[in-house]
C-alpha cells in the first residue's frame, strides 16, 4: 500500500477490523519509511453471476427473483422465512463458489428443487410443476411417483 504522505510502497498493518456490517475492512497502517499512520478501507470485489435463460438471453442473477419463486412455492405451507432464506443463501453460495460466472436458469431451478425437497415436499412439487411446466396430470404423477420411490 502506497503511503499518502511520502509515496513509499511498503507499510505494515497495525490494526484491522470490519466496517459497514462486514462489507469492508478498515486497516490502520504505518509507513515503513516515514513512520506516519494512515487508514485504508478494503472492499471485497465480487464478480456478478450471469444467468443464461432458456431463450439464450442473459441477465444478472437476481436473488429477489429466486426468493419470490420459492416463496410462492411455500405459500400456505409450514415453512418459515428463515428456512426460505437459508435455502436461497445455500443456492447463492453454491453459485458464488462455482468457478463459472455464467450459469443456466435450469441449473438454478434444479438447485432450488433439490433444496426444497429437503424442506417441504409439497413446496418442492409446486416449484417443480412451474419450473418443469408440467403439461398434464401424467407428468405431475410421474414426479410424485419419483418422490415416493425416493422415500
Amino acid at each position: 500500500m502506497r503511503c499518502p504522505f511520502c509515496g513509499h510502497d511498503e507499510s505494515k498493518v497495525i490494526d484491522s477490523r470490519p466496517a459497514d456490517d462486514g462489507e469492508r475492512i478498515r486497516r490502520r497502517r504505518e509507513c515503513l519509511s516515514c513512520k506516519k499512520r494512515f487508514t485504508t478501507h478494503e472492499v471485497i470485489e465480487s464478480v456478478p453471476i450471469i444467468v443464461v435463460k432458456r431463450d439464450k438471453s442473459r441477465e444478472v442473477f437476481d436473488r429477489a427473483k429466486l426468493t419470490g419463486g420459492i416463496l410462492r412455492a411455500c405459500e400456505k405451507r409450514p415453512v418459515s422465512l428463515e428456512q426460505i432464506e437459508s435455502v436461497v443463501d445455500s443456492i447463492e453460495s453454491s453459485l458464488q463458489s462455482s468457478l463459472d460466472r455464467e450459469v443456466t436458469s435450469q441449473s438454478i431451478g434444479e438447485l432450488a428443487m433439490e433444496k426444497l425437497k429437503d424442506v417441504d415436499e409439497v413446496a418442492y412439487v409446486r416449484f417443480a410443476s412451474v419450473y418443469r411446466s408440467f403439461k398434464d396430470i401424467n407428468t405431475f404423477m410421474e414426479e410424485l411417483t419419483k418422490l415416493l420411490k425416493e422415500k
